[in-house]
């Protein structure tokens, strides 16, 4: 028995072919995603670009059509700038609410291909939609993609309850869950958006653009971390966004630590969403989980350690391979949950 997974976001997806012990038997990628549908203002090049990842893990695998009892996908592709708009459910959520809240579809015109998709939902953050205002807009948030990584992180991963999971990617998001691994709630910021704003749209650009063959991989100067966290916190996020040019025309610095102490900036300033745990009820004295890239992940360790500071256990996963698996045992563990397997 075969089954694939696909994974779609914001700029990239993937689909992965396995088998019914959640062996990966083959894997393919493509840099499309629900932006495509943002900017078109219609899904026909997410569809092509998802139909075409499909063919391609085949491919790989060598495996047909016919052998592919049904497709597991998670992340924006519920969406309303999906393929298909599916509510979220209700946090606190577990692995067992998303099961058997996964959603079928066998329809071509949602998904070009003759087979089964069982979309798996996004979580939201709890709330009376009837007397929810404005002014409580801070408490809201939700995630589509990142449950399914958190069911691959608790079925992988010995972890000690309650954890705190702190995803870095085009987004920060933080994700809450309780000592008997229900998933409370999110909070998210647009971290990675934010700097890809600033190189591109502003003229900070210049000052962080890299102008030798420096390889800034494992460059951590803590000294300017500590620089850029001090700075935000006495002067605030928009005025510490202009030093870096005061570095570079003014001061003798390097491309690599004016890129650094934008970082540390940027990270800094989400550490102050941490501040709404107590409100949202997350608890706050726990082990964290950090998944990302790895520079990043040791920049946001060295700030709950040092700065906060954090006392608990602090788990980083940072290779490529890692952090994919998350999404695919989280669709398998999900998908046999579910009784698709």
């Amino acid at each position: 028995m075969y089954f694939v997974t696909i994974d779609c976001g914001t700029t990239n997806s993937r689909a992965y072919i396995l088998n019914e012990s959640g062996e990966v038997l083959g894997k393919a990628s493509k840099k499309v995603g629900v932006r495509n549908t943002a900017i078109d203002g219609n899904n026909k090049r997410l569809k092509e670009g998802l139909k075409e990842i499909f063919n391609s893990v085949l491919k790989s695998a060598d495996r047909d059509l016919s052998e592919i009892e049904f497709i597991v996908s998670s992340g924006m592709i519920t969406s309303e700038i999906g393929l298909l708009e599916i509510p979220h459910i209700w946090a606190p959520a577990n692995i067992d609410c998303l099961s058997t809240s996964i959603y079928k579809v066998h329809d071509t015109s949602v998904f070009p291909i003759d087979i089964p998709i069982y979309f798996i939902r996004g979580i939201k953050n709890k709330y009376d939609p009837s007397t929810t205002q404005v002014k409580d807009v801070g408490l809201l948030d939700f995630m589509r993609g990142e449950e399914a990584q958190v069911a691959g992180l608790i079925s992988s991963y010995d972890l000690k309850f309650p954890v705190t999971v702190i995803i870095l990617s085009s987004h920060t998001k933080f994700i809450s869950i309780d000592n008997k691994q229900n998933i409370l709630g999110s909070i998210t910021t647009i971290s990675g958006q934010m700097y890809e704003a600033i190189v591109k749209e502003t003229f900070i650009g210049k000052s962080i653009r890299n102008t030798d063959a420096f390889d800034e991989t494992d460059y951590l100067d803590y000294g300017i971390i500590d620089v850029a966290f001090e700075w935000v916190t006495t002067s605030g996020f928009l005025r510490t966004m202009l030093m870096p040019r005061f570095l570079d025309t003014l001061l003798k610095t390097k491309w690599y630590e004016r890129r650094l102490f934008v970082h540390a900036a940027i990270a800094t300033e989400d550490m102050r969403a941490m501040n709404q745990f107590e409100s949202l009820g997350f608890p706050h004295e726990t082990d964290y989980v950090l998944v990302g890239e790895n520079k990043r992940c040791s920049l946001y360790e060295y700030l709950l350690k040092k700065k906060l500071p954090h006392k608990k256990n602090i788990l980083k996963i940072t290779s490529e391979v890692d952090i994919d698996r998350l999404t695919i045992n989280g669709s398998f563990h999900i998908a046999k949950k579910a009784g698709l397997l």
